[in-house]
């Protein structure tokens, strides 16, 4: 796989027109599936074509178990300096509920483990809403992540997704749907609780202590290109395209072998980026920002948004502020509901 990743990244190296990257992310199966030595491998490659920022933020995502001594010692040699793991609970019912490969015990030990090998700047994720849960659980879970000083945390309210072992066990009466008045109840506590200890609300599910904000999910946020390599990984051009790789591992590795860029594209429609930007500027701090709009989009988009939107600034849903557009943030529980109010159809 290792050599079928540098070949894709050779046949792609003149997508992106910025030759700086300011922001690297390893993600997906790569931590199980590469030693610590072919991830310094794949970025040493990505050398040949690209130059690092001073500052660069290179993330790898793992999940608790993959995060040995001998994998972080490796790690630690590298030019990784943040990483990210899927930690969803310090809880073993929430865990088995996840039907996550880890326990509560490696989730925390995974962290005080990463830290000990010079890692400071670690994002976790949580999972709030699950039925095994209570708001009593979620307190003990986030003053847990605080008391590891984790400077990054992102939050999600558990989902039912369908031809899972949850959707089976909720259909069958063996345990209970999430409740979304607790969900809700969770999510302003998580932001009050966070805020009161030092944390930047920045985006919906993301919070950061000063100086920790990720720099590549805000460059997604901001529309910015950036280059998937790898089986499933999605690139976008900053503007009217997105791609993805196939997300087969035979297919994929086939394709490079015949020279061939294994993926498919999809080509933005006007609407579709407008609503794009609904959805993902209204997720964040910032909100909005109107003069992109004015810049990009047509005046039947621009009339559609001040239509639209006007009812909802009556009635407090959505605030204009230094020409952003944005929701207040005691309303950002229902952001997704208020964004997609303002999507043309």
């Amino acid at each position: 796989m290792i050599l079928a990743i540098k070949k894709e990244i050779f046949l792609r190296k003149d997508e992106l027109q910025n030759k700086k990257l300011h922001s690297l992310y390893v993600g997906g199966g790569t931590p199980s599936a590469l030693t610590g030595d072919e991830i310094k491998s794949l970025i040493d490659e990505i050398l040949k074509y690209y130059t690092f920022d001073t500052e660069i933020e290179i993330t790898l995502e793992a999940n608790p178990d993959d995060l040995d001594s001998k994998f972080l010692k490796s790690l630690s040699e590298s030019s990784v300096n943040r990483l990210s793991i899927g930690t969803q609970s310090f809880f073993d019912e929430d865990l088995k509920l996840m039907n996550r490969a880890h326990n509560s015990m490696q989730a925390e030990d995974s962290i005080k483990r990463a830290q000990d090998f010079g890692f400071e700047n670690i994002s976790i994720d949580l999972i709030y809403g699950s039925p095994t849960s209570d708001f009593e659980v979620w307190k003990k879970n986030l003053q847990k992540t605080l008391d590891l000083q984790v400077p990054h945390i992102s939050s999600y309210a558990l989902t039912v997704e369908p031809k899972t072992a949850l959707s089976s066990w909720i259909k069958t009466n063996k345990i209970s749907a999430p409740n979304e008045s607790d969900q809700n109840e969770e999510f302003h506590f998580m932001t009050q609780f966070l805020e009161e200890n030092g944390f930047i609300h920045y985006e919906i599910s993301n919070f950061a202590k000063s100086g920790f904000q990720s720099k590549h999910n805000s460059a997604y946020w901001r529309y910015e290109p950036y280059l998937g390599i790898g089986p499933s990984a999605h690139s976008y051009n900053g503007f009217d395209q997105r791609s993805w790789n196939v997300a087969n591992n035979a297919i994929y590795l086939k394709s490079l072998m015949d020279g061939k860029i294994p993926q498919e594209t999809e080509n933005l429609s006007e609407k579709d980026r407008f609503n794009e930007m609904m959805m993902i500027g209204l997720r964040t701090l910032k909100g909005v920002d109107l003069q992109q709009v004015r810049v990009n989009f047509s005046e039947e988009f621009l009339d559609h948004l001040k239509k639209i939107s006007k009812d909802k600034l009556a009635e407090g849903l959505l605030i204009e502020e230094e020409n952003f557009l944005k929701i207040p943030r005691k309303h950002w529980f229902l952001a997704d509901g208020i964004a997609s109010d303002l999507f043309i159809l």
